[in-house]
């Protein structure tokens, strides 16, 4: 399925994946399956080097500096499966990193072209189906249902399943496709669920499954990912492209503890919707019906950027084996920021790392990302 070439392994454009279809999965007798919560072990971190410039204009010199410095964080602790465009974009990648010192034998490239580098949203959902088994979910992205050009970023779950050599499904409810982007949810591995009612449940900005009910969803939620509790959120926050991901809001950090955006300043669009927020979050119930510990997450002060809000948070950090990389915004909070997360994950090395070019693309690190479970 892929050839090893020197230290690095790659496949040329677009391998075939074998899809199994919901019937065939079920003569198999797969286990159930199970969205693992991001601080379980990882194999490694899905990323995607930017090539397409228009999504941060007049940043984009910058962006692939930063990417750098981002994929020699993560390939200091574990693999990184790197998707590149195009075989002369690889080697100027591969020149790249060596100038910047970074550990090249934990670099895995994938050569396919992409519209977008957001990986958590186009890229597969990988979940367990047994103890030593995985599969990886093609959740049909269509461009936060906002963009029409997204077609090369459908054919992203299908070659990251052939890389890994592992099957891919097809996400369908009720003979339909199922769009479902991975900024969109979070999860403690245990059976509960965290998204919002804007993203999944506008019935017209942004809508990605039209008609779609809770119920639908948790269905789905149950069916792919083996999710027995959702946590319905409310809004997101202000300037984020998405329309409500959940990676901006709040996120699980150990199985019964959720860290939580907040605003502090009254007259801030964000105040309002934060708080109400965290009302739900204090009145939720995790899968054994126990209350979840919430802990308060500052917002950095507002962010513009050529006259535009930019949707910066601290709550879209990226779990890894052994550290936190946490996005930081040159602002007073970064170090509350950090000392909090510090605090949530007393056995891992939390590192900061600046955001400020990524976020002019509307989103940070672990919009960026998506964890391969071991």
């Amino acid at each position: 399925m892929y050839a090893k070439t020197g230290r690095f392994l790659e496949i040329e454009g677009l391998m075939h994946s074998e899809i199994l279809p919901k019937e065939q999965l079920t003569k198999m007798n797969l286990p159930n399956r199970r969205f693992p919560a991001e601080w379980e072990k990882q194999q490694g971190i899905i990323l995607c080097f930017p090539h397409n410039g228009n999504d941060w204009p007049g940043k984009y010199q910058a962006i692939q500096w930063a990417f750098v410095e981002f994929i020699k964080k993560i390939a200091n602790i574990e693999q990184v499966v790197l998707v590149v465009a195009s075989e002369k974009l690889k080697l100027k990648v591969i020149n790249m990193l060596t100038m910047a010192h970074v550990e090249l034998n934990n670099v895995n490239f994938v050569i396919h072209k992409t519209n977008r580098s957001w990986m958590r949203d186009s890229g597969p959902i990988i979940v367990k189906n047994g103890k030593n088994s995985r599969e990886a979910i093609n959740f049909n992205f269509n461009g936060w249902a906002k963009y029409k050009n997204y077609q090369l970023d459908r054919f992203v779950p299908k070659t990251i399943a052939s890389f890994l050599k592992m099957p891919l499904s097809q996400a369908t409810y009720k003979g339909k496709n199922v769009v479902l982007e991975g900024g969109a949810i979070d999860t403690n591995g245990k059976g509960t669920l965290l998204t919002s009612e804007e993203c999944l449940l506008d019935p017209a900005i942004q809508v990605r499954n039209p008609g779609f009910t809770k119920s639908d969803y948790e269905n789905v939620f149950k069916e792919y990912l083996g999710i027995t509790n959702t946590i319905w959120l409310d809004k997101g926050i202000c300037g984020d492209d998405t329309h409500g991901h959940i990676d901006d809001l709040c996120r699980f950090v150990n199985p019964n503890t959720i860290i939580t955006a907040v605003e502090e300043n009254k007259k801030d669009e964000n105040y309002q919707p934060l708080q109400n927020n965290l009302i739900r979050l204090k009145s939720a119930r995790l899968e054994d019906g126990t209350s979840p510990i919430i802990i308060e997450l500052p917002m950095p002060g507002k962010l513009e950027f050529d006259g535009i809000r930019i949707p910066a948070s601290y709550a879209n950090f990226l779990i890894l084996n052994k550290c936190i990389l946490v996005p930081t915004f040159n602002d007073s909070k970064d170090r509350i920021a950090l000392q909090i997360i510090t605090n949530c994950f007393p056995d891992r090395e939390v590192i900061g790392i600046s955001a400020i070019d990524f976020i002019w693309g509307f989103g940070s690190l672990h919009c960026l990302s998506q964890q391969i479970p071991e």
